[in-house]
Parts: C-alpha cells; structure tokens; sequence
C-alpha cells in the first residue's frame, strides 16, 4: 500500500510535465506572426534566416552539398583547416543574404497586405510587388546555388563520395 501512494504523486508529476510540454508545442503553432500574410514559423525563419524550402535540391541531387552540411562532417570528412575556414565563409555568407532576402520578404508582404487591407492596390503596384518578391525569391536560390556551387569546388573526390556515402545512412 505505501508504494501505491508514492506512485500516485510520480504519475501525477509526469501527467503535469507532458500537458505543459503539449501546451508549450500547440501555442507555438497557434502564435500570430506580426506579418498577417506569413504564418508564425515562415516568419521566423525568414528572420533567423533558415527559409529556403528545397531551394537547393537541384544542387544536391548533383552531388554539390550545402555548406553547413558538410560542416556537420567535417571530422568524417578529413576537412583541411582551410577547406573548414572558406567553407564556413560560404555559409556565413549565404546565411547574411537568407538575412537580407528575409527581411526584403517580410517587407513586401507587409506593404501587399496594406495595399490589399487599405484598398489602395492596383494593377500597376500589385505587378510591381509580385515582381519584386519573385526577385527575392530568385536573390534567395542564387545565393543557396552559389554556396552549393563554392562548396563542391573546395571538395576533392574522395570527400564528395564519403559525403554521399554518409548522407544515405
């Protein structure tokens, strides 16, 4: 009988802690992002810098790796201090232009959605701004393909095939 009430305050505690967890995980998901037309995770990802969707698929699929990937094995790799040293210059740089295209995102969404909110739109203005954020979006999978690109030519071929190797386990 003592073990049944020193239970009871244990499964108690452990109910507690995964309602607290679920609660903490559905208010992330139900937060409102500051930008109406961006759902809460876009919007922080833009400013972290880590929106990209599949934008650099067409390089992987090739056998050019993302930067930080290959950073995340450099040991398994056998990185020279110069290879890890310029390809973390390459990621630093992508990184600061996701931060840069982020920002222009989030700024052209906000003026469409005052645009459309405050029934100024037109023709003219509404090409201009989907012109624009179709830019960004090109800024954002050049600067992804440039740091793909950079990445492969700093690697020698054994390196790229142990990068394969290790990326289908």
């Amino acid at each position: 009988m003592k073990n049944l009430y020193m239970v009871k305050p244990l499964f108690i505690a452990v109910l507690v802690s995964i309602s607290y967890t679920a609660s903490a995980q559905l208010s992330d998901s139900a937060k409102k992002s500051p930008v109406r037309t961006l759902t809460y995770q876009q919007y922080n990802a833009y400013l972290k810098g880590e929106a990209d969707g599949d934008m650099a698929m067409v390089a992987e699929i090739n056998h050019y790796p993302m930067p930080d990937k290959v950073l995340k094995l450099k040991h398994e790799l056998d990185l020279s201090p110069i290879q890890i040293k310029k390809i973390e210059e390459i990621n630093t740089y992508m990184h600061r232009r996701r931060l840069q295209v982020g920002e222009s995102v989030i700024s052209t969404e906000r003026a469409l959605d005052s645009l459309f909110r405050t029934h100024k739109i037109d023709d003219g203005t509404l090409i201009f701004y989907t012109n624009r954020y179709g830019l960004y979006q090109g800024e954002l999978k050049n600067a992804i393909l440039q740091a793909c690109l950079a990445t492969e030519k700093l690697l020698g071929e054994k390196q790229l095939a142990r990068f394969e190797a290790l990326q289908k386990r």
